[in-house]
């Protein structure tokens, strides 16, 4: 059984031996509580500036090439303020059912941490704390000396491999925004998933896993196939990409570009559902 969406269970029995991130405002992670021991590094320490964040360009706003991120010396600052070595096993959660804290996982594994490590917890906070006991105290970490080595290969991919792949039967490409965005324009031959189809609005968790594949099915998303996923917000896109890494889809790619900088390279768009 996959050990990348945890249960809180799962969590609340491993405490001691984790490093649990809580990407939520600080506001919120002092005033409202915390699952305890969690260290708070929120959404807006980690992701780019506004303007790439929004895919309102390349996104290439760190300066290393690498997409919508924050850059590799502010990321090693963070995790290493934060006590965070680099074989430490990571849960991270918020309270967006886990749209937020996926993307600190995926910038993770970007930047190097083993993506074996990386956990997201199977709902958030406010599920987290129907059952399970929280926390107003802030613990105590000695800063740590976290160093970033990006790995030779990762499942960002740019503009050029997204275009080959549109042509390529093998590979199905998914753009992961809302409806109206989708018919307004999207890469041609792109299928539509929402990456809120895949959670329960009940229990702030992924839906049963056969329903998640009956949706994915309906769309031609295949294990079997190769998998890019675009969207003009990086944590959109990292959802999904870690719930297709949990039902154990081999071969993932995303694009963090936006489609202005698509039109703008001189390729075209398709509009309608």
């Amino acid at each position: 059984m996959s050990e990348i969406v945890v249960p809180a269970d799962w969590v609340a029995d491993r405490l001691d031996g984790l490093r649990v991130v809580d990407v939520r405002d600080a506001w919120e992670f002092d005033g409202i509580g915390h699952v305890p021991g969690a260290v708070n590094i929120p959404f807006d320490s980690f992701r780019a500036d506004d303007h790439a964040a929004e895919g309102d360009s390349a996104g290439d706003s760190s300066g290393d090439g690498q997409g919508m991120l924050p850059g590799a010396d502010a990321f090693a600052d963070l995790l290493s303020e934060a006590g965070i070595a680099n074989g430490d096993r990571i849960v991270a959660y918020d309270d967006t059912h886990g749209v937020f804290a996926a993307r600190f996982l995926v910038t993770a594994e970007l930047y190097g941490h083993d993506p074996d490590r990386l956990h997201l917890l199977d709902g958030d906070f406010s599920a987290w704390r129907l059952d399970h006991e929280t926390t107003s105290e802030a613990a105590a970490f000695e800063r740590s000396e976290y160093v970033v080595d990006p790995p030779a290969e990762t499942p960002l991919v740019d503009i050029d491999e997204v275009a080959a792949a549109t042509d390529d039967p093998d590979t199905v490409v998914v753009d992961t925004r809302e409806d109206w965005e989708f018919e307004e324009g999207h890469i041609p031959g792109a299928v539509r998933l929402d990456w809120r189809e895949l959670v329960d609005d009940e229990t702030r968790g992924l839906k049963p896993r056969g329903e998640i594949e009956s949706i994915l099915d309906e769309r031609g998303i295949d294990p079997d196939r190769r998998v890019l996923l675009y969207c003009n917000t990086a944590r959109r896109i990292s959802h999904t990409y870690t719930v297709l890494r949990h039902l154990g889809y081999p071969d993932l790619a995303f694009y963090e570009g936006s489609l202005t900088e698509w039109e703008a390279a001189g390729r075209e768009l398709e509009t309608g559902a």
